[in-house]
């Protein structure tokens, strides 16, 4: 019968379960660092090449790069309690990189301007660019001096990095999901297992004190032994003086 995994537990330094996931450090994810560089972008992207007034597009792209970055900062916070919360945001958020990708595809098809595809120089060093670079410091200083061809293109290639690295970052938390459970499988598994502790330490207690109860039976009874050798010593060294 092939046996169920069982949650990955955590201990706490004094050694008590804890039903809680590890802590996720979203800052340190490479796509959401991505997904920040993304938001900057495209803020820089529209006050530059996009009308301030009368157009929906502006609130809708921004709104669409800061959702693609505010639900995995809010999905990952949620990780250590809910995996269920965690996925639904974590797909809030490719979904919302997936509007913002198809904006910058319409800018492009609306302005006559090229996407860049395949095996060319300039596609090769931008593609090359952002998979090498992933915080926003390493663009800040290149964004004003790109058209908006190039912006656009740049934001695109963000867009797919982003999408295909939470794809397979959602397919591993869904995996954990399908074998370790929620939180009500990982507060199960963690008291069941503190109680298991408990119960291994009450045993090797109980060992303990019946190794000592049999050491000290045997110390009495050295001790009884070494007594009666000495009183046997002393009986056999007794001088017993001549009758007068």
């Amino acid at each position: 019968m092939e046996t169920k995994p069982q949650p990955e537990i955590r201990h706490y330094d004094d050694g008590t379960k804890s039903a809680l996931r590890h802590a996720v450090v979203y800052t340190q994810l490479r796509f959401y660092q991505r997904s920040d560089v993304l938001y900057q972008l495209t803020q820089h992207f529209c006050q530059r090449f996009l009308p301030r007034f009368g157009d929906r597009t502006v609130d809708q792209m921004v709104q669409a790069a800061r959702s693609t970055k505010q639900n995995i900062v809010e999905g990952s916070s949620d990780a250590q309690t809910s995996a269920e919360i965690e996925l639904k945001l974590l797909g809030v958020a490719r979904g919302s990189n997936q509007e913002l990708l198809e904006d910058y595809q319409d800018y492009l098809k609306r302005n006559g301007l090229k996407e860049w595809f395949g095996k060319s120089a300039r596609f090769d060093r931008l593609h090359t660019f952002c998979k090498s670079h992933s915080k926003y410091e390493d663009y800040q200083d290149l964004l004003p001096r790109l058209n908006d061809e190039e912006l656009a293109n740049m934001a695109l290639c963000l867009c797919h990095q982003v999408d295909k690295a939470l794809t397979k970052y959602i397919e591993r938390k869904d995996r954990e999901f399908t074998t370790e459970g929620g939180i009500r499988e990982r507060m199960t598994a963690a008291r069941l297992g503190q109680r298991e502790t408990q119960r291994q330490t009450i045993e090797r207690q109980a060992r303990e004190i019946e190794n000592l109860k049999q050491e000290n039976a045997q110390l009495r009874a050295a001790l009884a032994k070494a007594r009666q050798t000495a009183r046997l010593e002393n009986l056999e060294n007794l001088e017993i003086p001549d009758n007068p």
